[in-house]
């Protein structure tokens, strides 16, 4: 648990302590609702989601819980037993899969669900939290633009676009400083529309502050404040530029905020999962086995709740330019390839004005992006890739 003195600077400074060591991730194995207890899924488990990273054919890995003589089958092929775990390759045919374990001997039996994403293999977005400043401008010279590229955040995006085909994805407060979303002009619909292709907007809180604010939140105040950003961004934008994917902002959460967000649409809900070090948690609800597994497959779904969660593979504005190829890197030296890469960035450190300003911000996404590029990433929004 996160003590009361975070803040946005310290974690970022923490972070960038941590540089771009990952560590060996331990396995991990959790029994499920849907399992009887005498057996435990190895690998895969509930709700993951399968790649062509991991080829059609899987070898299902299970244990029993205790030890007694069985004789198990997996979708009715005879399993191997070797050192007293059983597994079988099955062909993974469908988006969604049951996996079913049958001990012959007593008619026990356990099932999980996995998916299998046809589409997802390499694919990388540009993320954007924390983003009101670049609105609050469009509105303030609605009456001297005649383009949303006119500013020079959005300038720089598109810059980007233009230049490597990026996908930006960028997640919205409610309110800053004397401006909230329901000012905003739609002087520029049919041009968010018009870039709909490549640009999506959604909800990331009502305010940059307070920190974590929705870490003892109900269903109802999270709904609320979704909702109201939901309903300003498709009258200014359109639901052309409307996704079913948000990060939300600190993402230290009870279950209640994420069915609120799943039940607003937001069925794929992203964040850090940190676990095993010394950041702030970020990890929505799941627990410690969970945010490992996570940290090791970068996407998983909660069967229960019907939510599908992705994993960030780094915070750009925590790493220094020199060490954001050497960050991203070091998933291959750990033996983990991220299927997809989501390259998040915070929109403040932007402007020269901000306290915290980088100097070279446009130089590290470009690094980003550059090696995702350079490792065969292509640009694809989350749900392109889950379908």
């Amino acid at each position: 648990m996160r003590s009361k003195n975070w803040s946005r600077r310290s974690f970022i400074q923490q972070s960038a302590i941590l540089g771009a060591g990952l560590g060996m991730l331990p396995l991990v194995s959790w029994k499920t609702p849907e399992s009887s207890d005498f057996v435990q899924f190895i690998s895969p488990i509930d709700g993951d989601m399968l790649h062509a990273g991991d080829g059609v054919v899987v070898n299902v890995k299970v244990a029993p819980v205790a030890a007694e003589k069985v004789n198990l089958s997996i979708n009715n092929i005879p399993a191997k037993e070797e050192n007293g775990v059983y597994s079988a390759d099955i062909t993974l045919k469908d988006f969604e899969n049951k996996i079913r374990v049958k001990d012959t001997l007593t008619g026990r039996k356990s099932t999980i669900t996995v998916f299998y994403l046809r589409k997802l293999n390499h694919q990388y977005r540009l993320s954007i939290d924390d983003a009101i400043w670049f609105l609050k401008d469009i509105h303030l010279n609605a009456a001297v633009y005649s383009s949303i590229f006119e500013n020079s955040f959005m300038g720089l995006l598109r810059s980007l676009h233009e230049t490597y085909g990026t996908k930006v994805h960028i997640n919205l407060f409610y309110e800053t400083d004397n401006f909230n979303l329901s000012q905003m002009t739609d002087k520029f619909k049919k041009e968010w529309k018009d870039n709909s292709d490549w640009i999506r907007l959604s909800v990331h809180a009502k305010a940059e502050f307070p920190d974590d604010p929705y870490m003892h939140a109900d269903y109802g105040e999270m709904y609320r404040d979704c909702h109201a950003i939901r309903t300003q961004i498709a009258r200014f934008a359109g639901k052309e530029v409307m996704d079913n994917t948000t990060t939300l902002h600190w993402g230290q959460v009870p279950v209640e905020v994420c069915r609120a967000l799943r039940d607003e649409g937001y069925k794929i809900q992203v964040c850090d999962f940190n676990v095993d070090n010394n950041l702030p948690p970020c990890s929505y609800y799941l627990d410690v086995p969970h945010r490992r597994h996570i940290n090791k497959r970068f996407i998983w779904r909660d069967n229960r709740e019907k939510i599908i969660f992705v994993k960030s593979s780094i915070i750009i504005d925590t790493v220094k330019l020199p060490l954001i190829k050497e960050f991203l890197d070091s998933y291959g030296e750990n033996n983990i390839t991220p299927p997809y890469v989501d390259l998040l960035v915070h929109e403040q450190y932007f402007y020269p004005f901000y306290k915290n300003y980088q100097i070279d911000y446009r130089e590290k996404l470009t690094a980003a992006i550059e090696w995702a590029q350079q490792h065969n990433y292509t640009p694809c929004f989350i749900s392109e890739c889950i379908i």
